[in-house]
C-alpha cells in the first residue's frame, strides 16, 4: 500500500489521488495528514505539500486542491518531456510541475465553469480549452501523468502490486435518425416529397419514393450490418436511441411506432441500449425523465446510460440532471469538432461536482473519435481517416485505457454522403483489437 501525506486533506484532493492511484493505477493507498503516522510507515510512501518530511518522494504542492469554489486560473506552462505541462513547481519536486492540480484542472472540466463563448448549440468550444491551445488535446495525458508517478515509486519502492489492467475497446452508435425515409409518418413522407419536388431534387424524391414504398433498402437501415460485425469480431456496442419529441434537431422516428420498438428491442439482443437525451431537454430538463422512460417501458428495463445528443454539455447542470435520473454512466465526454481527449482521460473517472465540492456517483466514458469529427468539421477524406484515428488507438493500448468510438446508423449507408466509411469503420476494429 501508498501512504500519501498532504498538510491538508480535502475533497478535491481524496478525489484527485483515487482517481490517478485508484480509478488509474490500481494501487491501493491512504491518505493522511498526521506526520507521526507518515513517519512510523515502512512502505512506499509520498508527500504531497509544500515541503517534503524526509527522503520520501516529494510533490510540491500548487493550490488549487486546496482551494474552495470556482476561481479564475491562470496557470503556466513549461516544456517537459517534449509536451507541454502547468502548474511548475520548485526545483527539488519529483516532477517539474504537479500533476495532482493538473489532473483535476482537465477531469474536473474546471475551464468549462470559468467565462467563455458557448459555439451555436451552446457547448464549450475545443479551440478554447487548454489541451487545444497547447497541442495536448490528442494525448491522454492524466493517464500518462498517472504511469510517470507510478515509475517514481517502482524506481524508488521496487515493483508495486496493482489491479489487472486492459485495454478494452467500446465501439458506441448513435441512432439519431432510425430511418431516412420509412415510418414516419404521413404528413412527414408527404411534406418531404413534395418539398423534393418543388426544390426540383427528383433523385431525392426518387430515392424517398422508393425506400418508402419498399422498392429499395432505406439508405439508413444499416442494421443487418451492424450485427454482422458485432458477430464477426465479437464486439461488445452500445446502441444510443434518440427518443425525443419532433423538433428542429430532434427528426427520429416517434418513440410510439411499433416499427421503432421492434428495432429497439432488436439492437437490444446484441448490445447495451442507452438513452440519447434530445437537443430539447437539456434546455427543458422536464423532457428527459419523460425520454428515459419511454426507453425503459420499450426494453422492460431501468435505464442507466446515456450520451446527449449533439453532444450539448452544459456543467454541472446537465450532469445533475442524469443523476436525478438514475443515470449512472455517461459517454458525452468529447469534442463534436476534434478527436481527442476533452478531459485528458481514456479511461472512465467519476465527475466531480465543483459547485458542491463532492465526487459523485455518475461515471463519464470519454470517448476519443466521431465519424462526424472527421468527415464534416475537419473534411477528411475516408482514405486518410486512418492517419487520424490510429495514433489515437495506440495512445490509449499504451496507457491501457478504453478507446471509445462514436459512429451512427446513418454512416454505414455507402450512399454518396457516406461512400467509403464502412472501410474507415473496419480498418478501426480491426487496429483495436489488433494485439
Amino acid at each position: 500500500m501508498l501512504l500519501i501525506y498532504t498538510h491538508r486533506v480535502t475533497s478535491r484532493s481524496k478525489y484527485t489521488f483515487k482517481l490517478i492511484f485508484g480509478e488509474i493505477l490500481g494501487m491501493a493507498h491512504e491518505v493522511t495528514s498526521d506526520k507521526a503516522v507518515f513517519n512510523a510507515f515502512t512502505g512506499p510512501k509520498i508527500t504531497y505539500c509544500r515541503q517534503p518530511i524526509g527522503d520520501e518522494i516529494f510533490f510540491f504542492a500548487t493550490e488549487l486542491l486546496f482551494e474552495n469554489g470556482i476561481v479564475v486560473q491562470e496557470p503556466a506552462f513549461l516544456t517537459w518531456e517534449g509536451n507541454k505541462v502547468f502548474y511548475p513547481t520548485i526545483r527539488n519536486s519529483a516532477l517539474p510541475f504537479d500533476p495532482f492540480a493538473a489532473a483535476f484542472f482537465l477531469v474536473s472540466r474546471y475551464e468549462e465553469y470559468l467565462p467563455h463563448i458557448r459555439d451555436q448549440h451552446g457547448r464549450f468550444e475545443s479551440r478554447q480549452s487548454l489541451a487545444y491551445l497547447h497541442g495536448f488535446l490528442q494525448k491522454p495525458v492524466v493517464n500518462n501523468w498517472a504511469a510517470e508517478i507510478l515509475r517514481l515509486i517502482t524506481e524508488r519502492y521496487g515493483k508495486q502490486q496493482l489491479k489487472d489492467r486492459h485495454f478494452t475497446f467500446k465501439p458506441t452508435v448513435d441512432i439519431d435518425n432510425a430511418w431516412a425515409h420509412r415510418h414516419k409518418g404521413f404528413i412527414r413522407i408527404g411534406g418531404g416529397m413534395l418539398s423534393d419536388l418543388f426544390n426540383f431534387k427528383f433523385a431525392s424524391f426518387r430515392e424517398r419514393f422508393k425506400a418508402v414504398f419498399h422498392l429499395s433498402p432505406d439508405p439508413y437501415d444499416t442494421y443487418e450490418y451492424q450485427i454482422e460485425l458485432i458477430q464477426r469480431y465479437e464486439l461488445e456496442p452500445i446502441f444510443f436511441v434518440l427518443l425525443g419529441d419532433y423538433a428542429t434537431y430532434d427528426k427520429n422516428v416517434p418513440h410510439q411506432n411499433k416499427h421503432m420498438q421492434s428495432l429497439i428491442k432488436f439492437m437490444g439482443d446484441f448490445g447495451e441500449v442507452g438513452i440519447h437525451p434530445s437537443y430539447a431537454s437539456n434546455d427543458q430538463p422536464e423532457k428527459l425523465p419523460n425520454e428515459i422512460a419511454r426507453l425503459s417501458y420499450i426494453l422492460h428495463q431501468e435505464i442507466h446510460l446515456s450520451r446527449q445528443h449533439f453532444l450539448r454539455l452544459s456543467l454541472p447542470d446537465t450532469y445533475q440532471r442524469l443523476l436525478e435520473c438514475d443515470i449512472t454512466d455517461d459517454y458525452t465526454m468529447g469534442y463534436p469538432d476534434q478527436p481527442g481527449f476533452r478531459a485528458g482521460m481514456c479511461s472512465p473517472f467519476f465527475f466531480y461536482d465543483l459547485d458542491l465540492e463532492i465526487e459523485t456517483a455518475l461515471r463519464l466514458h470519454p470517448f476519443a473519435i466521431m465519424d462526424g469529427t472527421l468527415r464534416d468539421y475537419m473534411n477528411i477524406k475516408p482514405d486518410d481517416a486512418s492517419e487520424i484515428i490510429n495514433p489515437l488507438i495506440e495512445e490509449v493500448k499504451k496507457a491501457k485505457g478504453e478507446f471509445i468510438s462514436v459512429w451512427h446508423n446513418e454512416s454505414f449507408a455507402e450512399n454518396e454522403r457516406w461512400r467509403g466509411w464502412r472501410k474507415v469503420y473496419e480498418d478501426m476494429i480491426i487496429r483495436a483489437l489488433n494485439k
